[in-house]
């Protein structure tokens, strides 16, 4: 089992399911507050790694949504410095285990890194049913949505 630093927003509905997938798999997680962070542009880009900045945004953010920041638009750099000024920027969860660091939740992904079959087989069902679900759209801002 590992060890998991697990960067969210508190109160988010679909990082509470993330970690209780993880912890249900056995793995220990030390959940940290993504918004009152000390952001660097280094230790950002850690977990960014080579992924496409437009896939680091968090596209339910207010400056997203009203138009004032267009990923598509932006250098790496220029995005970097946007997230440590406006952490809802970032596309959550931030995670780390060792030395490996990545962003958002992709559940295949997540399960060939760390695993997230549950310990206890009491355990299973509520783990396939939250693997099953959208683990990384926003359920508010779906029905926010005109």
């Amino acid at each position: 089992m590992a060890n998991v630093i697990f960067y969210e927003k508190p109160g988010c509905v679909n990082n509470t399911k993330q970690k209780a997938l993880l912890e249900a798999a056995g793995h220990t997680v030390d959940a940290r507050n993504l918004l009152t962070e000390a952001w660097t542009a280094d230790k950002l880009q850690q977990f960014l790694g080579e992924l496409p900045v437009v896939e680091c945004f968090n596209r339910t953010a207010p400056l997203i949504k009203s138009g004032q920041v267009i990923p598509e638009q932006i250098d790496r750099a220029t995005a970097l410095q946007l997230m440590i000024e406006h952490p809802l920027l970032i596309r959550r969860p931030l995670i780390q285990s060792g030395d490996r660091y990545a962003v958002g939740f992709n559940t295949d992904e997540i399960e060939a890194w760390l695993g997230l079959t549950a310990v206890r087989s009491s355990q299973q069902a509520f783990a396939d049913g939250l693997k099953q679900q959208d683990l990384e759209t926003c359920p508010r801002a779906a029905h926010n949505t005109p």
